[in-house]
């Protein structure tokens, strides 16, 4: 199976897919119909030498889906304020007032979820692992008490988060977007029918990223041997860029191998999706199809690929 490439995210009743220099943000509106709206993807890192280097590219790609997740919430929120605020028209000076708003709400927004995910993922294990230093001397076993302690914890708030209502739409529309990438790598064409029978797992899924920052955040613990405290947790803190390359390698060597070995390896973030990913309806998979159109060509890679033309007869049902 070759990685087609793309990816993308589920956002506020639609799908943002992603590929190479262009990203498109499906929305399925309150009137029913679907807005589609494609945008050329502008990295947050000028110049495309670092985003080549192993290990060091995983930090800015984390950063770049950061900041193009959040923009694209944002847009697909749009879609769903009050009835008043829409029918007002705006100045331009209005326009531009707002938009700076914006843009320092997705600021904010942003560094906040930064803030919040190293406070409870990264320095809560380690200060309630710390409770129990004075019943265990080994440092390897504190290390491994941390270690389990961060995972059940992400599961955890991953198990808590999957059980609200709206959320559980978003993770039907999450599993809508692995449907279809899978159904393309599986070399079927691109239609509802084939989409609801593919998996809605899939192996480069940001839930098992961050499942994998958890685990490599295992084993770098086991290197920290400060002895202040206070060190402790800044090299936790420092460590996490390191953390997300090499997490990031790793989702990108299994995208791109079948090998039994890497498949193994991918199989605790599989499971994990179960949290993330949610069986969608049809009006859901059509969502999910038109973000993937709207940037991508899955004909030319089914024929490049797998050698299968598109008849007219099957573009039209794709389309349906």
């Amino acid at each position: 199976m070759k990685s087609s490439n793309i990816g993308g995210q589920a956002v506020l009743e639609g799908i943002m897919m992603r590929n190479g220099g262009q990203y498109a943000v499906a929305v399925r509106k309150p009137d029913n119909e679907i807005a589609v709206d494609v945008q050329e993807y502008k990295s947050v890192i000028p110049g495309n030498t670092v985003r080549k280097i192993p290990f060091i590219r995983g930090i800015f790609n984390f950063i770049d889906s950061l900041v193009l997740g959040v923009k694209t919430l944002m847009f697909s929120a749009s879609f769903f304020e009050d009835e008043e605020e829409e029918a007002k028209v705006l100045t331009a000076g209005e326009k531009e007032k707002k938009e700076k708003k914006e843009q320092l709400l997705m600021n904010l927004t942003m560094a906040f979820s930064l803030v919040l995910a190293v406070g409870i993922f990264m320095l809560l294990p380690y200060f309630l692992s710390s409770l129990l230093r004075r019943y265990i001397r080994s440092r390897f076993f504190m290390t491994v008490v941390e270690g389990i302690l961060r995972v059940l914890i992400f599961l955890g708030y991953l198990a808590l988060v999957s059980r609200m209502e709206d959320i559980q739409r978003t993770f039907m529309y999450h599993g809508a977007e692995h449907k279809c990438i899978n159904c393309i790598e599986h070399g079927l064409e691109l239609n509802v029918e084939n989409v609801r029978k593919s998996s809605k797992e899939h192996k480069r899924c940001g839930t098992s990223f961050l499942f994998f920052v958890m685990i490599v955040s295992i084993v770098f613990c086991f290197f920290i041997t400060a002895e202040s405290q206070v060190l402790r947790v800044l090299i936790r803190v420092l460590l996490m860029p390191v953390i997300a390359g090499v997490s990031y390698e790793i989702i990108r060597l299994a995208g791109n191998s079948d090998n039994s070995f890497v498949n193994l390896l991918s199989r605790p973030g599989l499971l994990v999706q179960n949290l993330t990913t949610k069986e969608p309806d049809d009006s859901m998979i059509e969502v999910a199809i038109r973000a993937v159109e709207a940037v991508f060509d899955w004909r030319a890679y089914l024929k490049e690929n797998f050698g299968k033309e598109c008849s007219p007869d099957n573009v039209e049902e794709a389309h349906k």
